[in-house]
């Protein structure tokens, strides 16, 4: 643990000596100029708490060359801009602390997607899932992570601890939904992983109605696959 704290705070100094205004490209290069475990690891995190997932964001990390780094780079900064154009769809980078960007997460409203309670996608969502699949045919290098989220809201005639099984599992339900949507539009070998993790890591006041509105989504993740890493250290990915 020291060493990988170490690592980070090696990295952190790159960073801050190269200025805050880079490009995902530029900070590909970083990547892959000596913190490419470090960041690895922290997209694993990101992307998944379970060893499988961060495994993978370290292998990432690690296998990524300098001149790798800047194509990697290119390659999410138009996999970004083409996911923010997605109708209902809230489009960020995956970074650490100081701003470094490994990946693109996309989140989908729950409310936006599926009825009250329900797992059935709604007409509306078709329309953006589609628009979001002709994303994904056109990053056919970027491998795909989906979880579900809920509220903290109980079920009705249930217990606390029923109330969180019925959570997590609605949210398993209504990730899934967006998966065979994904996968009906012919994007299904990209999806590596699907998780529904309930009332689990809230990104707003869960005592609020518009904050519960925002802890109800379904976020999907982009990051480099194997086969981008490789084109990238060959010197071929487009």
């Amino acid at each position: 643990m020291k060493s990988f704290r170490l690592s980070i705070l090696g990295l952190c100094s790159l960073v801050l000596l190269s200025g805050c205004g880079m490009n995902n490209t530029a900070k590909g290069g970083l990547i892959g100029g000596g913190g490419g475990a470090a960041l690895g690891g922290i997209l694993g995190q990101i992307i998944g708490k379970n060893t499988k997932s961060t495994a993978i964001g370290a292998a990432i990390g690690a296998a990524v060359g300098t001149t790798a780094g800047v194509l990697i780079g290119k390659k999410m900064d138009k996999a970004k801009a083409a996911a923010a154009a997605v109708e209902n769809a809230k489009v960020e980078g995956i970074t650490d602390a100081n701003g470094n960007t490994l990946g693109v997460k996309v989140t989908f409203d729950s409310g936006i997607l599926f009825p009250s309670s329900s797992s059935t996608l709604q007409a509306s969502a078709k329309n953006s899932l589609t628009e979001f699949a002709n994303v994904l045919k056109a990053n056919t290098g970027a491998d795909v992570a989906i979880k579900g989220y809920t509220d903290n809201q109980g079920w009705k005639n249930s217990t606390a601890e029923q109330s969180i099984e019925k959570n997590e599992t609605l949210s398993l339900q209504r990730a899934q939904s967006v998966q065979k949507y994904l996968a009906a539009q012919g994007v299904g070998g990209q999806i590596k992983s699907v998780e529904g993790l309930g009332q689990a890591d809230p990104v707003a006041d869960n005592s609020t109605a518009a904050g519960r509105q925002q802890n109800r989504r379904v976020e999907v993740y982009l990051y480099p696959s194997q086969d981008m890493i490789n084109a990238a250290n060959n010197g071929t990915l487009q």
